[in-house]
């Protein structure tokens, strides 16, 4: 049975999630009355608390809200040992999180859905919003947790409530307001690799209406992952922020939250390792390069230059609220910075292949929200509000060959001349290019044009790119809840966005080699050899004059073999396809000799835009919808069924894989008579110049999903049905020197949520969440790896869940608790292309455990020991071809077992 088959493990899952939904669902109305009726059974224990969020913009209980979100709270922060959003994948199974090659790139998914990651011209389709402000970005949205009251995760798209609409969900974090009595929290941490963590948080009053809060953290940690190159650890931790919030109250009426931050990341992060050793790994060996071969899980890398990364994050907000009679005006102004600078060995290996790929990446965000909520509705509560969004990105970019660069490219060059098996080592044709005996690819061009020796493949060539893009965006918004009757609601929520964006990319390339336009090259050698057959020096104009004045029928045939022949592919030839077999129709018995060198030529010059075809502008606007019926079936349970629109605008491509449309050029060398296009016709065309695209068009998403929602004295549960589709979704896929960046025709996902808390007795807390979806490309035809139509989105598994247990218990008067969770993700594919999964074979899958113990006593003084991935759970967490070694995989290891002892002093 095929991965694609009608009825995967993951669907027949969901059917069966869907009877047990039922089943709990009629199993949890039959028991509502008799637990009503136990009088005696307290309303709640110290384990199961009700649960107060704001994910509507209004205060409401967990179970209350009729919508799909979960909530981790303070307690389970701490208890979990929960550091930053990263950790947060561990216990809600809908959300991943992944980072990639530096600490800036972090990618959020919710429901198989998320892109943003590496390329800072696409906003993310999950936003991040910490106290109502929206973090555009992934590099202002991981630091460490500091004073947390809780994290919401809103599943769905949610353009009603937050007026920067995210397509496929939101991330809320909250923080505790400033008291206006003393009080705060100072703790340590010590764990492995030398790692210390501190942070502080203390809050009370400076005056009579005015209370104000200063929190700081500090996270060191040596890394996990030797660099045998280099000599240092990679994967550090080396960060620090401060967070400072005052709280005004001149009235009963009034209120302004004045909240400013800072935060600095400066570690050498991250470590890929190789994960298959294609043939091009005994090439680097050969130069004197060094390898630690298909060994992830021994955290051992081998780079001639460290990775580094430097990211620091800032910002200020207002926000103010104004009670009035019946209702509630709220503002909350903004301002954002972030500043990221990287710089990676990209290459992953011990040979200078890449001598740097450094990115410096600057964004200024400015938002101000305005809303208006009712307050003391009987029958109608309502929320209208308005939002204004203005940023500016800033982006340098740097990728330069590095001093081993040639000789690998003149190596790799004459291994694929010899064929398959070679008939010599990569190291004797090393020694036999130093010798002289064997003309490598590049002395054969630079010979054909008369250059010198040595002109291409340098250490310091390669291109500089300076990209950007100004974005402005407004949009209203606003929901209506009525209550047609006691227990049944009914919620309209609509949205209206307009969003502008003016992008440009401008690169300076400096391989000259990779803008050799080898067909018409092809063609002047090809001649130059029958010439020179024919006793003719081709470099003599006077001689190749004469000859054609003499035999000019002769010339002529010349000409036309070597036209023929400077397109054709000798591997075209040889494999017999159609263009070998046109060569062959054509007359033509060899091909040209330098077309199998393309491959050496990825960096090639680039069109920048705007230019005189491409504005690089463009303007969105949409209006999306939320329609929601919910139900109290009774005073424990309640249901909701809701459909809802969402939208996310253009995405800009700024990396160095942004190319004109197939609209707007037609690739081909002249030699190839390629027909019209508005940028040739412009004069714009450049050798080897090829067909892509500049930006990805909106993503218009909908949902429609059900819900049942329970609680009780001892139990309490939440279960959804969702059915969610994003058409034109915005894929960003990796190509080794940049992203390709292309709308899917249509991505869809159902599934069903569940979480399940229970206290089968005051002293145990158990808990189990999942996820069981089955995420599809229903139409791609397009993407960077061919036709995906009908296949299994990569990399989102088909069943996800969260268990945990923890038991509560007193010791000579300490309160303490023992906790165990468990994080299941079945099986996936790295890869949505079908040829590259089949070349690197392994799949990814997640079992991994977490425990902690903790005590408190009556002083406020606690100590918790805490273990993360306790078994060892092995697994990559995302790969990827190796940049210039075809046959190559490279990876990223989770991190190994981490272990420590948190001291805690509250007061």
């Amino acid at each position: 049975m095929s991965k694609y088959d009608v009825m995967p493990a993951g669907r027949k899952a969901l059917r069966a999630m869907l009877c047990l939904g039922v089943g709990l669902s009629a199993l949890s109305v039959m028991a509502a009355p008799a637990l009503a009726q136990e009088e005696d059974a307290p309303e709640q224990t110290r384990t199961m608390q009700t649960v107060t969020i704001t994910a509507t913009k209004r205060e409401q209980t967990l179970q209350d809200v009729p919508i799909a979100v979960s909530v981790v709270d303070e307690a389970t922060i701490e208890r979990a040992a929960i550091v930053d959003l990263n950790d947060l994948q561990s216990i809600v199974p809908s959300l991943r999180v992944g980072q990639l090659q530096s600490s800036a790139n972090t990618n959020f998914v919710i429901r198989g859905f998320g892109n943003g990651a590496n390329n800072a011209g696409i906003e993310p389709s999950v936003g991040v919003f910490i106290d109502g402000v929206y973090r555009s970005r992934s590099a202002s949205q991981i630091s460490d947790l500091p004073n947390i009251e809780r994290v919401e995760v809103l599943r769905g798209p949610q353009s009603t409530l937050f007026g920067k609409n995210a397509s496929a969900g939101v991330i809320s974090v909250v923080t505790k307001k400033p008291q206006f009595e003393l009080g705060g929290v100072v703790d340590a941490t010590i764990s492995n690799d030398d790692g210390y963590r501190a942070s502080g948080y203390v809050t009370g009053p400076l005056a009579e209406n005015l209370a104000g809060a200063i929190g700081v953290t500090y996270n060191k940690r040596d890394g996990y992952v030797d660099d045998i190159g280099t000599g240092t650890k990679t994967n550090e931790r080396n960060r620090w922020g401060i967070r400072g919030d005052l709280l005004f109250e001149p009235n009963v009426n009034t209120t302004f939250r004045l909240m400013g931050d800072f935060d600095q990341i400066d570690e050498l992060c991250c470590a890929a390792a190789n994960v298959i050793n294609g043939p091009t790994g005994a090439i680097v060996q050969a130069i004197g390069g060094t390898l630690v071969p298909e060994d992830p899980y021994s955290y051992r890398v081998a780079y001639n230059l460290p990775s580094t990364n430097k990211i620091d994050n800032g910002g200020l907000s207002l926000q103010g609220d104004f009670d009035f009679s019946g209702m509630r005006l709220t503002s909350i102004t903004a301002y954002r910075m972030s500043r990221m600078e990287t710089n990676q060995d990209s290459d992953f290996t011990g040979a200078d292949l890449l001598g740097e790929n450094s990115n410096e990446t600057d964004i200024d965000t400015f938002t101000q929200e305005i809303r208006l909520t009712s307050t003391d509705g009987d029958r109608l509560d309502w929320m209208v509000g308005g939002f204004y969004f203005d940023e500016k990105v800033d982006i340098k970019n740097a990728l330069l060959y590095g001093t081993d660069y040639r000789n690998f490219a003149d190596v790799l060059s004459v291994m694929q001349q010899l064929g398959n098996p070679p008939s010599m080592t990569p190291e004797q044709v090393f020694a036999a290019i130093n010798g002289g005996f064997i003309t490598p690819a590049f002395a054969q061009v630079e010979g054909i044009l008369g250059l010198p020796v040595g002109t291409f493949g340098q250490a310091g060539q390669g291109f500089r790119d300076d990209a950007g893009q100004d974005n402005t965006a407004w949009s209203i918004f606003g929901t209506v809840d009525y209550r047609l009757t006691d227990r049944l609601t009914a919620t309209i929520g609509l949205n209206y966005t307009e969003d502008k964006k003016n992008a440009r990319n401008s690169i300076v390339a400096t391989d000259a080699f990779s803008a050799v336009d080898f067909y018409a090259v092809g063609q002047q050698a090809l001649l130059g050899q029958a010439l020179i057959n024919a006793g003719v020096d081709p470099t003599n104009p006077a001689a190749v004059g004469a000859f054609a004045q003499a035999n000019p029928a002769v010339f002529a045939g010349m000409q036309q073999f070597a036209s023929v022949n400077a397109v054709c592919n000798p591997n075209d030839i040889a494999d017999g396809n159609d263009a070998g077999q046109a060569c062959i129709a054509s007359g033509a018995t060899v091909g040209n000799p330098l077309l199998p060198l393309q491959p050496l030529q990825f960096l090639p010059p680039f069109l920048g835009f705007p230019n005189a075809v491409e504005d690089g502008r463009s303007k969105d606007s949409a209006t999306t919808y939320t329609l929601r019926l919910a139900y109290d079936i009774n005073d424990n349970l309640n249901t909701y069924v809701s459909y809802a629109t969402g939208f996310k605008a253009t995405s800009w491509n700024l990396s160095r894989d942004s190319r004109p449309f197939a609209r707007d050029f037609i690739p081909g060398s002249p030699v190839t008579n390629p027909p019209s296009s508005p940028i040739r016709d412009a004069g714009l065309a450049l050798p080897n110049l090829t067909t892509g695209t500049r930006y990805a068009g909106p993503e218009d998403s909908t949902v429609f999903e059900v819900g049942l929602k329970g609680v009780y004295s001892n139990v309490a549960f939440n279960i959804a049905y969702f059915d969610q589709t994003i058409e034109g979704f915005q894929s960003n896929v990796f190509t080794g020197t940049g992203f390709a960046l292309a709308n899917a025709g249509k991505q869809s996902n159902q599934g069903v949520e569940f979480d399940v808390t229970w206290n089968p007795i005051d002293s145990l807390q158990l808990m189990v969440a999942g996820t069981l979806q089955d995420p599809v490309y229903d139409s791609f035809p397009n993407s960077a790896n061919g036709d995906l139509s009908g296949q299994k989105v990569y990399g989102i598994p088909e069943v996800a869940t969260s268990t945990a247990a923890t038991y509560f218990f007193d010791v000579g008067g300490w309160d303490a608790y023992v906790r165990g969770d468990w994080q299941y993700e079945s099986a996936v594919d790295h890869f949505d292309s079908d040829i590259e999964q089949a070349e690197f074979g392994e799949q990814k899958k997640v079992n991994t455990f977490n425990a902690s113990t903790g005590f408190t006593n009556d002083n406020g003084l606690g100590v918790t020991l805490w273990v993360r991935n306790v078994f060892n759970d092995e697994y990559i967490l995302t790969a990827f071809p190796a940049v210039a070694q075809a046959g190559s995989y490279m990876g990223y290891p989770v991190a190994p077992r981490s272990y420590g002892v948190t001291l805690r002093k509250t007061f």
